[in-house]
């Protein structure tokens, strides 16, 4: 049934330039986002009354690849299922048949990914970045203990939205998710090549991939730059991750405590910690998604030279 638009002159509102089959959801023309695979609008639920994400995928692009087509709609599949306060939620989805686009609509983050929230943000005391990692690892812990355990297998800082003003942090982007049920194994070589974990390239792993790839994250936040940046191409990056060769930007890392967290996150297959090994960390004693506490140590970690 379509929401009316009640007490507003049409003249003072920003159009729609797209409204939903149930008159509920109406996108904006506002780009928040775009990737290889989809667009990301600006939208409006009217219902609630709050703003949401329009996601946008154009199914022509994949008309010949059924295996694209399956895993976006994977995606939409996982996100209905899941209900966690460090996940992006979903809350409509609908293929539009005569443009052949899939649509669905999921909560926004006021703040955009981390990637470029840390960017506009240069000065974070080690307290934010703690607070952050550790919602991270609870949308990862969620994500793992499901029944059937979820791997995400493209954790970065552009996969991870932050609402800035309460420093609420979100995992999204399931897109290249997989379910591996109670054997924990999965075979499919897939990601973003700086944070790939080793046993990736060697499609054979688990949901650790997600603990190493969370280390990259947890390095890009402290050093504001990419993991293996001084490598040119991705056969170099492969190179150094299959050699064990860390990133330069770990040299970067000055807080020796923050240096030994990522060196768990980072370390084989064998002894890498699960996400909910790494929340009992003495790294996160004292942090706590309410604490407030002003008096918190506000040392910089990283060198910004």
């Amino acid at each position: 049934m379509k929401v009316p638009n009640i007490g507003a002159d049409d003249g003072d509102t920003e159009p729609f330039v797209e409204v939903d089959p149930t008159g509920r959801y109406g996108r904006y023309n506002e780009l928040l986002g775009s990737g290889s695979v989809k667009k990301v609008y600006r939208a409006f639920d009217q219902e609630e009354g709050i703003e949401v994400a329009w996601n946008q995928v154009k199914l022509q692009k994949f008309c010949d690849d059924k295996v694209m087509i399956e895993r976006l709609y994977s995606e939409v599949r996982l996100l209905r299922s899941l209900r966690n306060k460090n996940i992006i939620e979903l809350y409509s989805v609908w293929q539009d048949k005569e443009r052949n686009i899939l649509n669905f609509i999921t909560e926004v983050c006021t703040s955009g990914n981390l990637r470029e929230y840390r960017k506009k943000h240069k000065h974070v005391s080690i307290k934010a970045l703690k607070k952050w990692s550790r919602q991270i690892l609870k949308g990862l812990e969620y994500l793992h203990n499901h029944d059937p355990c979820i791997i995400h297998r493209d954790l970065n800082c552009s996969n991870v939205f932050i609402n800035g003003n309460i420093g609420q942090v979100k995992i999204g982007d399931l897109g290249l998710a997989a379910i591996v049920g109670k054997s924990h194994c999965a075979r499919t070589m897939v990601g973003t090549p700086e944070f790939m974990a080793p046993e990736l390239y060697d499609e054979d792993y688990t949901e650790l991939i997600d603990i190493y790839s969370f280390g990259m994250c947890v390095l890009e936040m402290v050093t504001l730059e990419l993991p293996y940046s001084e490598c040119d191409n991705v056969a170099k990056i492969y190179k150094k991750v299959t050699m064990g060769i860390r990133p330069q930007a770990m040299n970067k890392v000055k807080d020796p405590d923050v240096k030994t967290f990522i060196e768990k996150c980072l370390a084989q297959p064998r002894v890498r910690p699960s996400a909910s090994d790494l929340l009992k960390d003495p790294f996160f004693d004292g942090i706590s998604d309410d604490d407030d506490d002003e008096n918190a140590d506000s040392n910089c970690c990283c060198d910004h030279r």
